[in-house]
Parts: structure tokens; sequence; C-alpha cells
């Protein structure tokens, strides 16, 4: 490895893992191509790359995979975390609404769990402000998990491969703030870092096509970037939808849902806010927008330049944004399922 420091290759790649001698990381041979951008120059832009360094101990990471995929989560053992957060499909639901343990519909689209914990906050409407709060909400929402900390301590604590690695993973065992902190865990563990775009941050100019590139330039210059910048492109304000025009009166069939923030904080100035998601993946991620109403990436696109920017764009403009869009999908890091 030369004089490149170790702390590069402590992260979760897919194939190439293996533990630390500290027992805290996860060690990684360097990916193709990633030499060549270590020696050149990264990009001062408003969008930063994912970090290549993960910290997280990997008996945590592994205990909260298992968690994640157990239905015994949900009151009649039939729903998981994964069943709603399909990883295989950017870590988002296929379905416009999921189905909650009951065969309830959700009230809004369920977000991408990958990248997660680089969001400020979690849910549309930001009430958790930790994973391990949205982790909380969600085995107790009567729609979703439908389920008590009792009754999942108890499932948990009954199994003997659980109390084993709760045991080694935590010194008071299996507990409902251990529980919530391994499948939060697991969560962080869930980047997706070197996208084609990461690594054009980077400064590997050739990571990117001319039409890709002016796309991103067409990003910055109608104003998409000020409510989607930073690490996670998104994830870290709130931003009413509709600052333009009226999206909701123009979209009919008002649902509770469409308050957003205004159902956490009671504030009117909070009617229709809702947190700004993670462009990241955003390509695996329709159908968009908490109602789900975008089945497209152009529609997506064209729905913001209306009531967010209240610009017109031209049909060639929209489709290099969208071309940009499509270079933000990253490789898997952490464990697989």
């Amino acid at each position: 490895m030369g004089r490149v420091t170790a702390a590069l290759f402590r992260t979760a790649w897919p194939g190439r893992k293996q533990l630390s001698a500290a027992g805290l990381s996860w060690v990684i041979a360097l990916p193709c191509g990633l030499v060549a951008q270590i020696g050149a120059t990264p990009l001062d832009e408003p969008i930063k790359p994912i970090p290549l360094v993960q910290d997280l101990d990997p008996a945590r990471t592994e205990l909260g995979r298992r968690l994640f995929q157990d239905v015994r989560l949900s009151a009649n053992d039939s729903l998981s975390c994964a069943s709603c957060h399909q990883l295989a499909s950017g870590g988002a639901d296929q379905r416009a609404f999921s189905l909650g343990f009951s065969g309830q519909r959700a009230a809004v689209n369920t977000p991408s769990v990958l990248n997660a914990g680089l969001n400020f906050r979690q849910f549309w409407d930001g009430r958790a402000g930790s994973l391990e709060a949205q982790i909380d909400a969600v085995i107790q929402n009567p729609v979703e998990m439908g389920s008590t900390w009792p009754e999942v301590i108890g499932k948990v604590a009954a199994d003997a491969h659980y109390r084993t690695a709760f045991a080694a993973a935590y010194p008071d065992g299996v507990t409902q703030a251990n529980i919530a902190n391994a499948i939060a865990t697991f969560e962080r563990s869930l980047a997706t870092p070197n996208s084609r775009f990461d690594q054009y941050l980077r400064g590997d100019a050739a990571a990117l096509s001319a039409e890709e590139k002016a796309g991103y330039l067409k990003f910055k210059q109608y104003g998409c970037i000020t409510c989607h910048q930073g690490v996670n492109i998104g994830g870290n304000m709130f931003q009413k939808f509709g600052v333009m025009g009226d999206y909701f009166q123009a979209r009919g069939n008002p649902s509770a849902a469409d308050l957003g923030r205004f159902r956490v904080t009671g504030n009117e100035a909070d009617k229709h806010v809702f947190k700004v998601p993670s462009l990241r993946n955003v390509a695996l991620t329709a159908p968009y927008f908490h109602d789900a109403t975008a089945k497209t990436l152009e529609e997506a696109v064209a729905v913001m330049f209306k009531y967010q920017l209240g610009r017109v764009a031209s049909e060639a403009d929209m489709q290099s944004i969208v071309k940009f869009l499509e270079t933000l999908t990253g490789e898997r890091a952490g464990p697989q399922p």
C-alpha cells in the first residue's frame, strides 16, 4: 500500500472484506480504478463524495443484518424491515405504498434505506432524529410492524443464537436499546460509495460523459443544487413542496400525509413541508415523492421544475439532468443480505 493511509481501506466492500486486527472496521482491497482517483485532485463542489471509510462494529453490524431480515419483529411474524426496504431494489419498495403486517397500506411512499445514516432526520416529515428513533417508531406503528417492545424482546431473547450474539456484542445483552442500535448499525453500513459521480468528484474526469457533465452543470444552473447538495445530495434540510405553485391543489385528493412536517410541529408554516430526499441511487427508487405520483425520473424532474423552481426547461436540458442523476448510483457497501 506504500504511503497510502491504511484508514482508506477500512470500509465494507462486497466480496473483498475481512476483519481488521482491531476488529472494529472492515478492510478491503482497493477497487479497480480507485488508485487513479487517490492521486487526482478532488473537485471543490457543493456535492461531496461518500467517504470510503466506515468505522462500524462488525459484530453489531452482522447482528443488525439478521434482525433487519427477521419477520419476528412484526406482530404476526409476517413482515421484516427488508420487506419494505428491498436492498436489491435501491433500498426502497417497488410498490408505490408498502403494505403493513395486516395488509394495510402505508400513508407515504417508502424512502430508501441506503445512505439513510447520512440524513439529518428520518421519515418524510422528519419526526425521528436518529435511525434508532426511526426503528422504534416503525416497530410500534399500528400500520407497519404493529408490535410492542416487550413482544420483540421476548422473541429475540428466546432465540439461543441471538442471545449468544447479543452477549458478545453488548455487555447487557438483549434490550430494546441494543436491538434498535444493532439494526441502526447495519443500516449505517448501507452506504453506496464510489458512484461514477463520486469518482468524478475525486478528480477522475473520465468517469462521466460530456452529456453527463453538462447535466450536472444544468443541475446547478437551474438551482436544483440549492436543496440537493452535501454528501447525501439532499437529506439535510426541510423544504416546502410547492414553493412556486400549489402542487396539492393541482394534484387533487388531499390527504393528511400531505401536511408533512405540520403534523409534527403544528406550525402553520410547516404545512406541506418535507425533508428533502437524497438523490443518491435515485434511478433505482421509482416511484418518487411522498405520494408516489411521479413514476419516472423524467416526470419527477418536470414536477420539480414547475413547482419548486418555477422555471421552464427545454426537453434537452431535462434529459441532460436525468443523465446526470443516473450517475449517482453507487456500489453497495456493508454486509450483503
